[in-house]
């Protein structure tokens, strides 16, 4: 199973993989929120938007309904627009070394989380998550909590399930879950794989018959 390939992936998901993943890193998953997250903000907006409408033209000519009114739906329409940016502009990713969660409409913000300090990973599916196709992805590391411990609404979650669990429990990725410390570097040898190879007599030492 290959990862995705950066120029195949949205413009604003690409440019976070270019910006904070390292040279040597890899993305294999980067992903923005299922759509569903939206219904909430979405079921707010939509009754505030229209009294704020319904108050507009309720009587063009008072001045103080009507400008009520416009507050409403100027407000209304900077809270839902707040929350469509920052749907568009959150992604989670996964490389070959790390988690990161990418946040932000105004002030970006990177969270993450090194493979190698992931001791479980838990995929949950609610009724309606089966229906419009996301899941929850809970992760459980060693220290103290972390702040990407659950991740709600991720599309195709089974799929990218399969993914993070191929890439934390196999070592066919060569990733940091594999070998290496927290940083993606490679295990110093261990003292039983060190063989002592002679080619030649110590001085001094009598040869065995």
């Amino acid at each position: 199973m290959s990862g995705p390939d950066p120029d195949g992936l949205p413009s604003r998901a690409r440019k976070d993989v270019q910006k904070y993943l390292l040279p040597e890193e890899r993305a294999v998953v980067a992903t923005r929120r299922h759509w569903a997250v939206l219904i909430e903000p979405t079921v707010k907006f939509l009754p505030v938007f229209l009294i704020g409408g319904w108050l507009l033209l309720l009587d063009p000519s008072n001045r103080v309904t009507s400008s009520a009114g416009l507050l409403v739906i100027v407000g209304a329409l900077g809270y839902y627009g707040l929350r469509l940016g920052e749907w568009w502009m959150r992604h989670f990713i996964v490389s070959t070394r790390r988690v990161l969660l990418t946040s932000g409409v105004i002030v970006r913000t990177v969270t993450l989380l090194p493979l190698r300090r992931i001791t479980d990973l838990t995929w949950k599916e609610t009724f309606w998550g089966q229906l419009l196709g996301y899941g929850t992805f809970r992760f459980e590391s060693a220290g103290q909590q972390q702040a990407l411990s659950e991740i709600t609404f991720l599309p195709g979650a089974d799929v990218l399930y399969r993914r993070v669990s191929r890439l934390l429990f196999s070592s066919d990725w060569g990733g940091a879950a594999a070998t290496g410390d927290d940083e993606g570097n490679a295990d110093p040898p261990r003292r039983g794989d060190v063989t002592r190879q002679d080619t030649q007599p110590i001085p001094g030492l009598p040869l065995q018959p």
